[in-house]
């Protein structure tokens, strides 16, 4: 095959996968409606079965329903007359997918979900076979064709599952007041749960680390404290009252040093910078990274209500900590 023929039979590919996702535009009407009224008013879990193709689509529907806030998970169909059917409880709810309608290993199960009074939404291409007609809600996901040229593979027919599951997820999120935090709380290993969960107080370098000088130190003495604490700024309070008055960072190295100072005598409150931007330990981490972004700076100094200085933080801290 020539490179054209590729690249002609991908886009054909495309073109019949996004029209049969087009097509279910105009399904989403009442049944939709009742079937999210459902799994909101679902007291369990949603258990979504299926077997084969629909089976993995299955899976993942579920893994979204869980990580949106929907509790719950994937049971394979032909596992569940061997034992599985255990982990359905009387408040649940079903979501079987079959393409035709009538797997035999899902219809086998009718008559148990029927007897606990578990309610059933099914997701199928044919809205008269007997997994539809035995649903309380059956949602049409019918294809015109399957993407595959032999017409044979699964194609067209899962990936509208996939988008109605989906459809369902985020109607049933919107409805439950899902916010990112959240999201967040069921992601802690991801780039969004750290953004979110981690704060200011998690990552800040406290005690003994935290370099400050008092505004009397020398230029030579703020030097020093820079160096041994290494995070190329210090803190500068007032000795009386303890409370963060200013920052000398490397920027303001290089601005000193333009005028020659002797670093033995000068003193530091001639080159800081006078009410220096800080934070405070509660605020979450992905905010201080806002703010040195917004304000061109690498290094925060946290202080409490009171100005006084509770750590330090720098653009590295938040690079190791995956916020960046």
């Amino acid at each position: 095959m020539t490179k054209h023929a590729y690249i002609e039979l991908g886009l054909a590919v495309l073109q019949t996968e996004a029209a049969a996702i087009s097509d279910l535009t105009s399904r989403l009407d009442q049944r939709f409606y009742d079937a999210c009224d459902l799994v909101l008013k679902c007291e369990g879990r949603i258990v979504v079965t299926g077997m084969g193709k629909s089976g993995h689509i299955g899976n993942k529907i579920a893994a979204t329903l869980a990580s949106t806030g929907t509790p719950s998970f994937f049971m394979h169909s032909g596992e569940a007359s061997h034992g599985d059917l255990g982990m359905i409880t009387a408040q649940d709810l079903v979501i079987a997918l079959s393409n035709s309608g009538e797997t035999s290993e899902i219809t086998l199960l009718l008559p148990l979900l029927k007897r606990l009074g578990i309610p059933l939404i099914t997701l199928t291409g044919n809205p008269q076979s007997t997994l539809a007609r035995s649903a309380n809600i059956n949602l049409d996901v019918s294809v015109s064709q399957e993407a595959c040229p032999l017409g044979l593979a699964p194609t067209s027919s899962t990936t509208a599952t996939l988008a109605m599951g989906d459809a369902l997820a985020v109607a049933v999120l919107e409805a439950r007041g899902f916010t990112e935090q959240d999201f967040a709380l069921s992601h802690p290993g991801g780039n969004l749960g750290r953004r979110l969960l981690l704060h200011v107080s998690d990552i800040m370098h406290t005690g003994e680390r935290i370099p400050l000088v008092t505004s009397a130190s020398t230029l030579k003495e703020t030097l020093l404290e820079m160096t041994a604490k290494g995070l190329g700024v210090s803190g500068v309070i007032d000795a009386d009252s303890n409370q963060l008055v200013g920052i000398y960072t490397d920027g303001d190295l290089r601005r000193t040093f333009e005028k020659m100072p002797d670093i033995e005598t000068a003193q530091v409150r001639e080159f800081m910078t006078r009410n220096p931007v800080t934070i405070e330990a509660g605020r979450i981490a992905s905010e201080a990274l806002k703010l040195m972004h917004d304000r061109k700076i690498n290094a925060l100094m946290v202080v409490d209500e009171n100005r006084l200085v509770q750590g330090a933080l720098n653009m590295h801290d938040l690079l190791r900590a995956g916020v960046v």
